[in-house]
């Protein structure tokens, strides 16, 4: 239902000079009723695109429906049904499914962490886990196993714990829920309604023009909540979703290479696998017209030589994905730097305020508080949701509450707002949201670990790093940093990982008795600075890669023996170290090769052995 006082609230906002803007009026939009009127409208037009398997809008409508099948019995409205699944038919049915059952799609995709799945299972209860039995928690390995077939995801079951107890309760409405880090060492269940949901896809259609005969890439990933709005605004639309393969996260040449070869023209990226895109020249080709980029802040503009319109979006999970954008057409000046994260997208409310919840004038800075249509119906904890979800200002109209996001931002006099970073110790790390206590709290499970303290640093190609120091109990041998480090990860999405882990006698504290970690970091710089091992490089070419390593992870301590995921690499970091090897040596690997290099002298023989190779054939 469309609101006609939105646009006069926006003019009156901006006379006053106060910190609120609104966004133009919405339309609702429906979500599952869409996709069931387009099989029906277009059975035959191609609905999901996964390499050489194609599926028709009419053979994932029946797909879904056997998976309907399958869990009616034991699947009831309103019950949480988690699914462990990458990018494929199944997740794609599995999900139209879990809609139509009237459940709730809690996305954890493919490998969760043993620990962290085990962690959901036991406070969320989920009615049922849809995945690889291998790969779920005991009690769902060892309950009841139902099959669910699909083309290309064989053995994938819904599963059913043994020792069954009743669910968390979620609200009324809600169509899916998302986990974000939780500052209490557990993840955050977010519940969104479909009526959020549908408005949001509705202005998505109609920014982008998405229709019958596109193709919109399903690339991000499955726990994180753009991966819904990819998936529905293709379903929702009468395109076809195509899905990314595995390489292309890592590495941008092929990423555009992909886009050209499926002939996509509508398309998703978080903000760490955009900028090395948009770093690039822009490949010839393309049939692009929109990119939607978000998760975190976008340090660039798109340059003029860019044939697609570039959308800087900023949102929450907490407000249904996006609730501002800033859209950059082709052909025009977009400026340098850091573009501002825009206006609101119709339906929401932004506001700018003290830290008493009052807006500011526009031109100061503040917390972002958002309402609207967009807004969650909440978390699955009464508790923190009046904390996080609260009261408007009076001053506000046409939302009752508003959620408070925690990031600091300042609102131009023509209401556009720019994000500023965050005002608490929550960060960013490769475009994911990350609580460094819900990291604190993974090393301190280890009986090896007497306390943790997590902090953040600059990345060296911007963003954020995470460095964890740790006290060892005083009882048993020392742990090694890998050794606690590989027994953190099945706690903890990768992103969460810290790069770096250094053992510590003992934290300084501040003079309020809390662990500094200004001190820590300063101590880590002196020690960074002291330089490298005994160890140099041996070539020319591995003096290059110990560089560019070094510098792309922050670590000045590197040597020839060190192997790159060992050491902090990411799929972010290694994306882009194999865009700078491209550009120093004018080769190309692809990033699993780079990847099962033992260390870094192996890339770098790597490097060696493409040049003799090139040079050969000349």
């Amino acid at each position: 239902m469309t609101n006609p006082r939105s646009a006069v609230r926006e003019s009156d906002s901006h006379q006053s000079g106060a910190s609120i803007a609104y966004g133009r009026p919405h339309q609702d939009g429906a979500v599952l009723d869409l996709f069931t009127s387009w099989a029906r409208r277009t059975p035959h037009a191609p609905a999901l695109v996964d390499g050489e398997q194609t599926l028709s809008y009419a053979e994932l409508d029946a797909l879904a429906d056997e998976f309907v099948e399958t869990l009616a019995d034991r699947v009831h409205p309103g019950d949480l049904v988690g699914l462990c699944l990458d990018h494929s038919a199944a997740l794609v049915a599995a999900t139209v499914a879990v809609a139509r059952l009237g459940a709730v799609h809690l996305p954890l995709g493919p490998r969760p962490g043993e620990r962290r799945l085990q962690a959901v299972a036991e406070q969320l209860r989920p009615a049922c886990l849809v995945g690889d039995p291998a790969l779920l928690p005991p009690a769902h390995r060892d309950g009841l196993h139902r099959p669910l077939d699909a083309p290309g995801t064989p053995g994938v079951v819904a599963a059913f714990a043994a020792d069954r107890t009743t669910g968390v309760r979620t609200p009324a409405g809600t169509l899916y829920t998302v986990l974000t880090s939780g500052s209490t060492g557990t993840p955050k269940a977010v519940a969104v309604a479909e009526s959020g949901l549908g408005a949001l896809l509705q202005w998505y259609r109609e920014l982008t023009g998405l229709g019958p005969g596109d193709r919109h890439s399903l690339l991000i990933g499955v726990a994180f909540d753009p991966h819904l709005m990819e998936l529905w605004a293709a379903l929702t639309s009468g395109a076809a979703l195509s899905v990314a393969p595995d390489a292309v996260r890592w590495d941008p040449a092929a990423l555009t290479d992909w886009w050209r070869a499926a002939g996509i023209t509508v398309g998703v990226l978080p903000t760490p696998l955009a900028e090395p895109v948009l770093d690039r020249p822009w490949p010839a080709g393309l049939t692009l017209r929109h990119l939607m980029v978000g998760g975190d802040r976008l340090r660039r503009t798109p340059g003029a030589d860019v044939t697609a319109t570039v959308h800087n979006a900023y949102g929450p999970a907490e407000a249904t994905v996006v609730t501002t954008v800033h859209s950059m057409p082709p052909g025009a000046d977009h400026g340098t730097g850091a573009p501002p994260i825009g206006r609101p997208v119709p339906g929401a409310v932004v506001l700018v305020t003290d830290e008493e919840g009052r807006p500011v004038p526009r031109g100061h800075a503040g917390e972002l508080r958002i309402g609207g249509r967009g807004l969650a119906i909440g978390y699955l904890d009464a508790e923190l949701t009046a904390r996080r979800f609260v009261s408007a200002p009076d001053e506000v109209e046409g939302t009752d509450r508003v959620y408070r996001s925690g990031d600091r931002v300042l609102m131009r006099p023509d209401g556009v707002v720019e994000f500023l970073g965050r005002l608490d110790d929550q960060v960013k790390v490769s475009g994911v949201r990350i609580e460094p206590a819900e990291v604190e709290a993974a090393l301190e499970r280890d009986p090896r670990v007497r306390r943790a303290a997590v902090a953040a640093r600059p990345g060296p190609a911007g963003g954020a790093q995470l460095l964890a120091f740790v006290q060892p109990a005083p009882e048993g041998p020392a742990p090694t940093g890998a050794e606690l480090l590989d027994a953190v990860r099945p706690w903890l999405p990768e992103q969460a990982v810290p790069g770096t882990l250094r053992l510590v006698d003992a934290f300084p504290l501040d003079a309020n008795g809390k662990i500094d970690r200004a001190a820590l970091l300063k101590a880590e710089e002196a020690a960074q600075q002291a330089g490298p091992g005994p160890e140099e490089a041996a070539t020319p070419t591995e003096r290059t890669v110990l560089r560019l390593c070094r510098g792309l992870l922050g670590r000045a301590d590197l040597e020839p023996a060190d192997n790159f995921l060992d050491v902090g690499g990411t799929s972010v970091a290694a994306a882009r170290l194999l865009a700078a090897l491209e550009e120093e040596y004018g080769v190309r690997l692809r990033a699993p090769l780079l990847l099962r290099q033992p260390d870094l002298r192996a890339i770098a023989r790597l490097i060696d052995d493409r040049l003799a190779d090139a040079v050969a054939a000349d």
